[in-house]
């Protein structure tokens, strides 16, 4: 089981293209376009006053590095939510803080939908490599653009919005930006520095922006390397949903093993609320 404490935190990982039910542990993914479109908006509003209701306090994450926070929250309002941009963090914001802090200019690899987040950054004669999941601008000649810049650097610096294998779309499962940014670790000899799930200093931003520790939250989402094993990593508690990009296996897991194990969101919620309640 999982115990809330008053005060505690329920980080929800609400990457659309998810689809119903991804992060929540602070995350929670949610199939919010796909075949159960009508289930999730039945619900969106039924979790939405109980959460708002409780003692719990909220804070969305993603790794969602195809939509601009705008875009995102935009997408989830119509979609229910009652969300603020101020409420969510996302990689590209906390990548273009370290992008300014360090001088950095960087040749973006990344999908158009999130490139207005970076307009306020100079790209001009690059210093570093920024990778997102890129979708179909993963070219071999954007690929090795990136490349180039890397080798041509003595201090070569790559970083990376999340490292994730796959997620899941309502065609089938999708190459996420992890095997891409592998690539060029391989091939130029460098680790990335990693912005976003499963990194512990994302975990801890969300903590910080409500003011709680990580004994204190709860992490719920599908993914069990990047949602479980993060927040855990980070001291937190983890709950994963068998939905989503869930494998049965996951359940098995060599190295990581969730706190416990929840067959929808609806469930995760009314384990936590119970809970908070006593």
């Amino acid at each position: 089981g999982c115990a809330i404490r008053q005060g505690g935190l329920l980080d929800l990982d609400l990457s659309p293209r998810l689809k119903c039910s991804d992060t929540i542990t602070a995350h929670c993914s949610l199939d919010l376009l796909g075949s159960k479109k009508s289930f999730c908006l039945s619900f969106l509003n039924n979790w939405d006053h109980r959460l708002k209701g409780s003692r719990l306090k909220v804070r969305f994450c993603t790794n969602e590095s195809q939509k601009s926070r705008a875009e995102l929250v935009g997408q989830l309002r119509r979609l229910g939510f009652d969300i603020s941009e101020g409420e969510v963090t996302a990689p590209a914001p906390a990548a273009c803080q370290i992008l300014k802090e360090r001088g950095l200019r960087p040749y973006l690899l990344i999908h158009d939908g999130v490139r207005s987040e970076f307009d306020q950054i100079d790209t001009s004669n690059p210093n570093c490599v920024v990778i997102a999941d890129a979708g179909e601008s993963f070219s071999y000649q954007n690929m090795n653009n990136a490349f180039q810049v890397l080798m041509e650097l003595e201090n070569p610096v790559l970083i990376s919005l999340g490292k994730g294998r796959y997620y899941k779309e309502t065609s089938g499962l999708m190459l996420d930006v992890g095997p891409y940014m592998k690539a060029l670790e391989y091939a130029c000899g460098i680790k990335a520095e990693v912005v976003g799930k499963p990194s512990p200093e994302f975990f801890k931003s969300a903590l910080q922006a409500i003011g709680v520790e990580a004994h204190q939250a709860v992490m719920i989402g599908d993914d069990i390397v990047g949602d479980v094993g993060g927040a855990q990593r980070c001291g937190m508690r983890a709950l994963q949903v068998r939905t989503g990009k869930f494998r049965p296996s996951d359940e098995h897991h060599p190295e990581v093993k969730a706190d416990g194990y929840v067959d929808n969101l609806a469930e995760a919620v009314d384990l936590l609320l119970q809970h908070t309640d006593k």
